[in-house]
């Protein structure tokens, strides 16, 4: 991804979201690829401006993926079961991956991601050797392929590198999971530590889960993300089974467990966070750990809805992902954890539009090492996201309840421009990158069916 350099552009906005409201008519100076100055009160486009009619919001930032599972859409709906049957079909697709064909997969789902305003994503990579576990001749060929893809669809990566070194507590990992694991944590450091950064490309760490990573082992994979400054996730109390399993292992719950072994606080996200019990929660919010929230998912594997309002309260930080990419639909995670825990509680208005924006925005921005994007002001990264207002979903509501029409009516097909870095990735709903990015996902969806 090549940023814009020394030329300003100017970009303006016929409605712009900065933040805490609406704004007509705003500016925007971008130079270097970033915004350079914001005008407010420009009730027409300057001379040679570029023109985004619409609500501009900052990029939105896609916390937690798995590209690979987006060849599961579909084929993962057919009939009943659970998350563990739901598993068995994901491994068998991530037997099939390759360094080429995860490229090609990875590529036209990172598209897809910009056509619907992502700008920026955290991809929790776990599927590192060949089959079997060999190491490839390049050890980190299938992270390489993640970070290129993203260059290439024209967006931002945080490559969220898993420890992922058993199959439950005190196993070892089966004949599916041995090219997720690198042996030990030590081992998977050394690996992870030839990652280099890139303008669009930062490199995190994650551990898959308490079950995945042994407890004696939670802590280098910690200190690996604390002598970095960088970002560290884990999948947390996702399941009941796990949490069971947890307490007879350890006689605790996955939360008391990495809190005891150093892995909770403000550069660790949880992801998922939802069998959690009060003191958990307190543990959580606390320490400062962000959890990500990935709606869509949670309820396609009937995972059960997480105690986001309490999580909040308590201290923690939310953000969104798209996770397994049941849809990919930032807007729709949004709206998603409102709705989910109006359902719960059977009481409205948890979060306002714009609570829900920079969760989707300026926080999964800042949990994925990102904290100079998500915010439209002088200074900040020049990714941002245009939403129509003149589709059948958002046409009707007055322009200063645009925020309100996006979260709860407009989803990703009402994305008209995406701009990173100043550059648009996406102009009038066609990306400028990869051309037809449909045919791109059914070829590489394709190729990997069995």
């Amino acid at each position: 991804m090549q940023v814009t350099t020394a030329a300003t552009r100017t970009y303006w906005l016929e409605h712009a979201w900065l933040g805490t409201h609406v704004e007509p008519g705003v500016a925007l100076d971008v130079r270097d690829g970033r915004i350079a100055a914001v005008h407010a009160g420009t009730p027409a486009p300057p001379p040679g401006a570029e023109v985004l009619r619409g609500l501009t919001l900052p990029g939105l930032a896609n916390a937690h993926s798995h590209a690979f599972h987006r060849a599961l859409r579909g084929t993962v709906q057919v009939g009943s079961g659970t998350f563990w049957t739901w598993r068995e079909v994901m491994y068998a697709t991530a037997a099939r991956l390759t360094p080429d064909s995860y490229h090609a997969l990875a590529r036209a789902v990172y598209a897809e991601m910009a056509l619907a305003g992502i700008t920026a994503v955290g991809e929790f990579h776990y599927v590192h050797h060949a089959p079997g576990g060999t190491p490839y001749a390049d050890p980190n060929a299938m992270g390489e392929a993640l970070i290129a893809a993203a260059a290439e669809a024209g967006i931002r990566i945080t490559l969220l590198d898993a420890a992922y070194l058993s199959s439950g507590f005190g196993q070892p990992p089966t004949t599916p999971q041995l090219r997720f694991s690198d042996g030990t944590a030590d081992a998977w450091a050394e690996r992870c530590s030839v990652l280099k950064e890139r303008d669009h490309a930062r490199i995190g760490a994650a551990i898959h889960s308490v079950r995945a990573v042994p407890a004696n082992q939670l802590a280098t994979v910690a200190r690996w993300a604390e002598e970095r400054r960088a970002p560290l996730h884990v999948h947390l109390s996702e399941q009941t089974a796990e949490n069971d399993a947890c307490h007879q292992a350890h006689g605790r719950t996955p939360t008391r467990l990495l809190a005891d072994h150093g892995v909770l606080g403000p550069r660790t996200t949880g992801v998922h966070n939802t069998h959690l019990t009060a003191e958990d929660i307190s543990l959580i919010g606390g320490s400062g750990t962000g959890t990500c929230m990935c709606p869509t998912t949670e309820r396609d594997l009937a995972d059960g809805i997480g105690p986001a309002v309490a999580l909040q309260q308590a201290g923690s930080p939310l953000c969104l992902g798209s996770d397994s990419h049941a849809v990919i639909d930032l807007l729709e995670e949004a709206r998603a954890m409102e709705l989910n825990e109006r359902l719960r509680t059977r009481t409205r208005g948890h979060w306002t539009a714009a609570a829900l924006l920079r969760a989707a925005s300026a926080d999964g921005h800042a949990a994925l090492g990102w904290q100079d994007a998500g915010a439209l002001e002088t200074g900040a990264l020049a990714d941002f996201t245009t939403i129509a207002l003149d589709s059948v979903r958002t046409a009707g509501p007055l322009p200063r309840l645009a925020a309100e029409t996006a979260v709860f009516a407009a989803s990703a097909a009402d994305v008209s421009h995406t701009v990173v870095a100043g550059r648009h990735v996406v102009r009038d709903g066609v990306h400028s990158l990869v051309p037809d990015v449909p045919r791109a996902l059914a070829d590489a969806v394709e190729a990997l069916r069995g």
